[in-house]
């Protein structure tokens, strides 16, 4: 049996240090007027083994766009394997399809490798962070601008020079529904799957997917522009249901968030937030988009439950650096114009998360965002000392006008509630060019260094804990 390569894929999803989920996507097939049966096949081996693990096969979709996930486990922590992986149709289910290793045909398949995760609570992280990746589509169809390529080019340059990165967390905007709110915005289900698969099928992202393991969350363009603040009851019925699907076809189903029970996915997910951990590093992946209450006198970013669970999170006594990835900056504020959709509109809840901070006397947090079109990173200090530490990484790639550093307050004070008043310090140059970012986190430290789009590095800012 000959297997294709995926048409979209592979990503390398969640990581732990003995199961890695990898993604990827097959295609559909019509014989004699009925779609035949698509399945996933996956076989791995530890770099520099000459023998295969026995193959694993698994379902590609159609109700998720022909998409699937293989599940592979029974891993020794941080180490590295390689996987070849491909599809192929047939008219029986998946127990009783006709898969004979012997007769398999790999040499068309598509290829990568990962590093399991360590268990190690002091071992050092390299992380590679951004959001916000504009592909424009006009009413005359797709145009792939590999411009936007170019930034994930140079990531990929970095582990060819031998950089180690032990995870891609990619913090919003993965794609742009709705062109600048003008250009024939995605309704239909079938069209948001079409701007996935354009944006998750271009040479340089789709290599860098499949190596390293990739986090995501959305924000407001995987719906529409600053989502919900001008939706309809009818776009809640409609636009989100669709919106959603393919969110979670194509960036939550490889993520912690769907459950696994006997080597397989069990279950639809009922939130979109999630947390994992590697080495030294709890991560907190919120929802900082779809649960929102927009109330004039009480708005909530995140409701109830997730705000429950971020603060029990935060206060287990890992003692691993607890870095929050939301979507839109936690600090600091913008000077003027979009507040209301960061976290500076929704006062209440970050007052009560600094408070809790303080009180439970918690160390090493450090929050991750995109969103503004710029980078930087800055620290918050309690008025006991506790210092917390916002990076903030965007855009991978956005071809028009970028804010400027008077766009942000990095000086001055935050109120947190009944923690006290908090001090803007130790803010780094404020970066609008199109752009990512490495941090390196270790137990003690931060050490923060962001990357032009064709890999030009601005000086490190070192932040100590």
């Amino acid at each position: 049996m000959k297997l294709t390569p995926l048409t979209v894929g592979p990503i390398v999803g969640e990581t732990t240090p003995k199961r890695v989920r990898i993604w990827g996507r097959g295609d559909t097939e019509i014989l004699g007027g009925i779609p035949r049966r698509c399945f996933g096949a996956l076989r791995h081996r530890k770099v520099g083994s000459s023998s295969w693990e026995k193959t694993r096969l698994f379902k590609m979709n159609p109700n998720f766009d022909m998409t699937g996930i293989a599940i592979v486990d029974r891993l020794k922590s941080e180490t590295s394997y390689e996987y070849e992986v491909g599809y192929f149709f047939s008219e029986a289910e998946l127990d009783d399809a006709r898969f004979r290793e012997s007769h398999s045909d790999w040499a068309d398949a598509s290829r990568g490798r990962f590093l399991t995760a360590s268990a190690n609570d002091k071992r050092a992280r390299t992380l590679v962070i951004g959001s916000c990746r504009y592909l424009l589509r006009t009413f005359l169809g797709s145009i792939f601008d590999s411009r936007g390529d170019k930034t994930f080019r140079s990531i990929n340059r970095q582990i060819a020079d031998g950089r180690q990165i032990h995870q891609l967390i990619m913090m919003g905007d993965q794609i742009y529904a709705d062109d600048l709110n003008v250009f024939n915005p995605d309704k239909t289900v079938s069209q948001f799957y079409k701007r996935y698969r354009d944006a998750f099928s271009q040479r340089h992202l789709c290599s860098l997917m499949s190596q390293v393991p990739t986090y995501m969350t959305l924000d407001d363009h995987e719906i529409e522009n600053n989502w919900p603040s001008s939706a309809s009851d009818k776009d809640w019925k409609t636009l989100f249901p669709i919106a959603i699907h393919a969110f979670q076809s194509y960036q939550l189903a490889h993520s912690p968030c769907i459950p696994i029970r006997h080597g397989q996915l069990d279950g639809t997910p009922k939130k979109l937030w999630y947390d994992y951990t590697d080495g030294c590093c709890d991560v907190f992946v919120t929802d900082s988009r779809t649960e929102r209450f927009l109330s004039p006198t009480s708005p909530e970013m995140i409701n109830e439950q997730q705000m429950r669970a971020l603060k029990a999170w935060l206060a287990d006594g890992s003692g691993r650096v607890k870095i929050v990835v939301t979507s839109v900056p936690f600090f600091p504020d913008p000077t003027s114009g979009e507040g209301d959709d960061k976290w500076a509109g929704f006062v209440s809840q970050r007052k009560s998360l600094l408070t809790h901070i303080e009180r439970r006397k918690i160390r090493r947090v450090a929050f991750f965002s995109g969103d503004v079109h710029a980078s930087m990173s800055v620290e918050l200090t309690s008025p006991t000392g506790l210092k917390l530490i916002s990076v903030i990484s965007s855009p991978f790639f956005w071809p028009y006008p970028h804010p400027s550093a008077r766009h942000f307050q990095t000086k001055g004070t935050i109120d947190g509630g009944d923690g006290g008043i908090f001090r803007l310090s130790n803010a780094s140059r404020v970066i609008n060019d199109d752009n990512f970012t490495v941090v390196d986190v270790s137990p003690q430290k931060l050490e923060v260094t962001v990357y032009e789009r064709k890999g030009k590095g601005h000086r490190t800012r070192v932040h100590t804990f």
